[in-house]
């Protein structure tokens, strides 16, 4: 019995998002060892604690608000409103990039005073800190790329009411990324 055009659709939309669930999952494994290991080395005489940067608290709330934009992105593809739809994705993009431009003014908050991650004047408190941030970087780097190609299909008229399969499983990886830097920096800030 041959599969219809509808049945093959829904089966490889389940089996993209399936893939993305897997890739998130194992993303949160990473930051579980990573948290892990910042906990097991809190009990060590030379941790200290530090004052987090507020660089990072207005990049937590840059991103959140990211979130909503491309949640409003979707929904906006979902009713066929193109023009709302490039006003939010574009609104995310800009919010991406502003987050990374704070997460690196938070570093050099860090070095203005005098906290670095490696050397003579190291602390083990701030190489953990940065451990933890450039990996969420990096994967955000891979978050960023995603909403570049969705942004170029979105012009090229890919997603419409009916098909909005890239758009879900971007928004879906946003959001991820979006909560997992909420999780570290408020394990971060409570735990330092």
């Amino acid at each position: 019995m041959a599969m219809t055009f509808e049945e093959h659709k829904e089966r490889n939309a389940r089996s993209k998002k399936m893939l993305l669930w897997f890739a998130m999952i194992s993303m949160i494994m990473v930051f579980a060892g990573l948290t892990s290991a910042y906990v097991v080395s809190k009990s060590r005489a030379d941790w200290k604690s530090f004052e987090m940067p507020v660089s990072f608290i207005i990049s937590t709330v840059v991103i959140l608000i990211s979130s909503v934009t491309f949640h409003l992105a979707k929904t906006s593809v979902q009713k066929d409103n193109r023009s709302a739809a490039s006003a939010y994705l574009l609104t995310t993009l800009v919010l991406g990039i502003l987050f990374v431009y704070f997460q690196f003014s938070g570093f050099h908050e860090l070095y203005l005073n005098n906290l670095y991650p490696s050397g003579d004047a190291s602390r083990i408190t701030v190489a953990f800190l940065y451990v933890v941030v450039l990996t969420h970087l990096l994967h955000l780097a891979g978050g960023l790329i995603s909403l570049l190609v969705i942004i170029y299909n979105h012009f090229k008229q890919k997603y419409n009411a009916s098909q909005t399969l890239g758009i879900e499983l971007g928004a879906m990886f946003w959001h991820f990324l979006d909560f997992l830097w909420l999780y570290l920096f408020l394990f971060l800030y409570f735990f330092k």
